[in-house]
């Protein structure tokens, strides 16, 4: 084994697990997934290999969009248990040599927070200007014409004192106004108050959205939209996101996160990678990993990829860290997009691109997208825009734990309904199988984890056509390794001559690749991916 380069840092090292809690392990019957079960299952996320657990929301929240609307911000929901359950699980994750993240969401509070009732209760309350109040137009219309993610207008009248707040999401999640200081200060509290605990950073939500244009001018139409896709998406947020003065307000939490020793802001931004590398900052001042969401974006088409992969990678700053996302609780798995089959090669992918992976609960082991039949949906979106099948419940089902009642998840009534399948597709009967998706996740990440090449080293593209990708991953005096895939249902072919790349197969996704030797030329079936240990 090659010892690793302790210049990086450990989240260059690492690879994030994300939990959704309420779908994780539920211990008390309610079919909700709660803290003392995420600290029954830290064995099983230890063993997988990832070293850091990034939390969805666990804070006291009414739940209208499942936590992402919080009504405080220094405490646990008692739906998820209690602060001294936290302590315990903060302090168990440490235990084990891994990091625990938690998500932070700034940008709007639930319409229950003290804070919104507050600021709503006059006109002259010291709180109003805490969120984006504004008058209407002179017919009575909204200020301009945003729309909420979540469907209809962004913003809401209220009766009592005549004038309307903007919503980015749902009417129940009122926007802050970043550009008040006290706003800033009372968030800045919060973040201390569980950096003080010692949590190791935080995944900032929405965090292109927090300032928005001073003028409150009008969002431009979207000439690409089509009836398919969300409302939202019928204007583009030139004026409602992305400002340029979010900039400044991410330096300041930078600032605030670099007092305390080896911490990560991690921010959730969905936008193009020329905008994307901005949020690293002047000198690497911003965040550390700006989400790059194009493995859950773009087509699975292996040019298209290739080639923003190539982008992405010449458009980093200097010193900024590359990551890569397959999966999240607001996008449909990547099982059900590119097929059980396919899944794998997608893993080989993930764990073998240059940065930080983050994984998403049950991907590790092939959990597909479950129907939900619409009088069960629980998610805004899809109860918001049911005509056009936006709603992630179908992404965020319990964990399946092993055949018994309810997948081992809960004793009581799951709050999502489980896959038909988890009988047959569960971690206990993957962990006794040596080759099933969550033993190919377990040797993978062993291997990326003790090979610098894998961990840290440089990325150099071989080759892409419509069909393969081939790449080569190398560390100063460490082993080199060549990665192949074949990201269609068909055959393809790789020509290495000329290239002087010898070397055997050490994981593959077809186990009988395994320890064939490579030289002139390599013949991949549809849904196959092979790992070469070069020796030439």
């Amino acid at each position: 084994m090659t010892e690793l380069n302790h210049k990086y840092r450990w989240w260059q090292e690492g690879i994030i697990y994300q939990i959704y809690p309420r779908s994780f392990q539920d211990t008390n019957g309610d079919g909700i997934g709660d803290i003392p079960g995420i600290i029954i299952r830290l064995d099983y996320v230890q063993s997988l290999g990832v070293t850091a657990i990034w939390l969805s929301p666990i804070f006291p929240s009414p739940m209208a969009d499942f936590g992402y609307d919080m009504s405080d911000y220094q405490d646990i929901d008692p739906l998820f248990g209690s602060l001294a359950d936290f302590d315990v699980l903060l302090t168990e994750v440490h235990n084990r040599g891994m990091k625990l993240i938690l998500d932070l969401v700034p940008n709007h509070t639930s319409s229950q927070h003290p804070w919104f009732l507050e600021s709503r209760s006059s006109l002259d309350n010291p709180k109003r200007d805490w969120y984006m109040w504004h008058d209407a137009r002179p017919d009575g219309s909204p200020p301009n014409n945003w729309l909420s993610v979540f469907g209809g207008s962004g913003w809401e009248w209220d009766e009592l004192t005549q004038q309307y707040y903007y919503h980015g999401f749902l009417k129940e999640q009122p926007d802050l106004n970043w550009r008040n200081p006290a706003v800033q200060d009372a968030m800045f509290t919060a973040m201390r108050f569980w950096l003080d605990k010692g949590v190791d950073g935080f995944r900032v939500d929405v965090i292109w959205h927090l300032i928005k244009d001073k003028q409150l001018r009008d969002n431009p139409v979207n000439p690409d939209y089509k009836p398919h896709m969300a409302t939202y998406d019928q204007l583009l947020p030139v004026y409602s996101t992305d400002q340029p003065e979010v900039h400044d307000l991410i330096r300041q939490m930078r600032q605030l996160v670099d007092l305390y020793e080896d911490r990560l802001i991690i921010g959730e931004i969905y936008l193009p990678v020329h905008q994307l590398m901005a949020y690293y900052g002047v000198d690497g001042n911003e965040v550390h990993l700006p989400f790059n969401f194009q493995l859950l974006l773009l087509p699975w088409e292996a040019l298209q990829i290739a080639t923003a992969i190539n982008e992405y990678e010449q458009a980093l700053p200097v010193n900024g860290w590359p990551n890569w996302v397959l999966g999240n609780h607001d996008r449909p798995r990547i099982a059900s997009r590119v097929g059980t089959e396919q899944a794998r090669v997608a893993a080989l992918f993930l764990l073998t691109l240059r940065g930080t992976p983050t994984l998403y609960y049950g991907d590790e082991i092939g959990m597909r997208d479950v129907a939900i039949p619409f009088e069960e949906v629980q998610d805004p979106q899809g109860l918001n825009m049911p005509e056009k099948n936006l709603s992630r419940d179908p992404e965020r089902t319990p964990m399946q734990w092993n055949s018994q009642l309810n997948a081992g998840f809960t004793e009581g009534k799951p709050w999502l309904r489980l896959a038909r399948d988890f009988v047959r597709q569960n971690v206990d009967q993957q962990q006794a199988d040596p080759h099933s998706m969550f033993t190919f996740y377990k040797r993978m990440i062993n291997l990326r984890q003790r090979e610098p090449s894998l961990n840290v080293g440089d990325y150099r593209p071989i080759h892409s056509d419509a069909q393969l990708i081939a790449y080569i991953r190398h560390a100063e005096n460490a082993p080199r390794f060549l990665i192949v895939l074949n990201l269609s249902h068909s055959p393809g072919y790789l020509t290495l001559s000329g290239r002087s790349l010898t070397g055997v197969v050490e994981i593959a996704t077809l186990p009988e690749w395994e320890g064939f030797s490579i030289s002139e030329s390599i013949s991949l079936g549809g849904d196959e991916g092979i790992l070469v240990r070069l020796t030439t």
